[in-house]
């Protein structure tokens, strides 16, 4: 499964991957994903916001125990992040039949379209508008970087956007969901345990700072009569630092426009997106309000103008106590010390259903702590690992 699914969206020159929601390589990882279903005799169901489903016993039954993740990347992602769950669900079907388990609950292994956002700009978008904390309204306005809108990309890839909408019928039908993913960072490296338990998700969210100045040319415009965006933007991302070392946290301008964009141009507009993490939801609210004040006392002596909008935010993520503890019991019957429990900054679909329906996660080793990048990488025996876990907990939750 893994060599079939490796060459898909690889770009031949950074070696990283470009699985953009709704886009070719997307819909071959599609068509991977329907190929798997079908060749183990699963159900295949495609919901009414793109996500696929892949059933063992009868959906309607409830009470259904799922795993999953996704399959799409940021720009020049990693081979893991996502797909290693959705394999690791597939292989963790195989062995539970290789063990003669007898199923008490329906099961289905489930990708959740565009959940690194990297198109259209807003993360997990399929699994938010499922949990209805996306409106189909505010989903219709998503557009790309060419402006094309988050219904037409669906359409030009041969789906109706006219259904896209919360799913609480889908979501009644499910009793638990468990997500593995590979680590992103190295608590498990340092502790030197292939398997973990996530306890929560850190609280996070994106903000889009406008930088507004003047264009003028480069090289006849005196520097004391500029109104240079980029200065501003630039001081910006060092305060964006200095906030999130203070505060034990972190924050990251990863992205950014520039117009007119000409290299003999003094920019007219610099627009930054940041990206802000912390492991409370006060100490996050620091940070942010920190950037923004110096952002502002720095574009008021540049004379630039500044807007800031909140694009996205997720607030601390608790995963349910008892089913946490119910795989750490699971996972932990035979081991010689209980399996490590930690908590991550990163979202997951997980992440946005918990507000709806238990959930829990895994998380498999990565030795390099590296993610969102081509160098991401977990080793074959933990993945391995991960499967024998995914499945120990799958047999837990429902076979007996």
């Amino acid at each position: 499964m893994w060599r079939d699914l490796a060459p898909i969206g690889r770009d031949a020159g950074s070696r990283g991957y470009r699985r953009y929601a709704w886009t070719g390589a997307d819909a071959d990882c599609r068509a991977w994903f329907k190929a798997q279903a079908e060749s183990r005799g699963l159900t295949y169901e495609l919901d009414r916001n793109g996500n696929q489903w892949a059933w063992l016993g009868d959906p309607a039954a409830g009470d259904a125990v799922v795993t999953g993740s996704h399959l799409d990347s940021v720009p020049d992602g990693g081979a893991f992040d996502g797909p290693l769950g959705v394999v690791s669900s597939f292989a963790a079907l195989d062995e539970l039949r290789a063990r003669d388990a007898e199923l008490r609950r329906p099961l289905a292994i489930v990708n959740f379209g565009d959940e690194e956002g990297a198109r259209f700009g807003l993360a997990c978008v399929g699994s938010r508008l499922t949990a209805g904390q996306l409106t189909a309204e505010a989903a219709r306005q998503l557009r790309d970087g060419d402006g094309v809108t988050l219904p037409r990309a669906m359409e030009a890839a041969g789906y109706d956007p006219s259904t896209i909408g919360p799913d609480p019928e889908r979501l009644a039908r499910i009793g638990a969901f468990v997500e593995l993913h590979v680590e992103q960072g190295r608590a498990l490296d340092l502790t030197g345990d292939p398997v973990g338990i996530a306890s929560a998700i850190w609280p996070h969210g994106r903000w889009r700072f406008d930088f507004r100045g003047e264009a003028n040319h480069a090289g006849t415009t005196r520097l004391a009569d500029r109104r240079d965006p980029m200065l501003t933007y630039a001081e910006t991302v060092l305060a964006a630092r200095r906030e999130a070392e203070l505060a034990g946290a972190v924050a990251t301008f990863g992205k950014i426009s520039v117009e007119p964009n000409g290299v003999n141009a003094i920019p007219s507009l610099v627009r930054g997106w940041l990206d802000s993490r912390a492991a409370d939801q006060p100490t996050l609210d620091t940070v942010v309000t920190g950037i923004e004040k110096a952002a502002r006392e720095y574009a008021e002596r540049h004379g630039i103008d500044l807007d800031v909008v909140r694009e996205s935010f997720t607030p601390v993520v608790e995963f349910e106590d008892a089913l946490r503890d119910e795989l750490g019991a699971i996972l932990g019957g035979e081991a010689e010390r209980p399996i490590p429990v930690l908590g991550t900054g990163a979202g997951h679909d997980a992440g946005i259903l918990s507000g709806s329906i238990p959930t829990a996660m895994l998380f498999v080793r990565n030795p390099t702590g590296v993610s969102h990048s081509p160098a991401e990488y977990a080793a074959e025996d933990d993945c391995l690992a991960g499967v024998t876990a995914l499945a120990d907990v799958l047999e837990g939750l429902a076979c007996r």
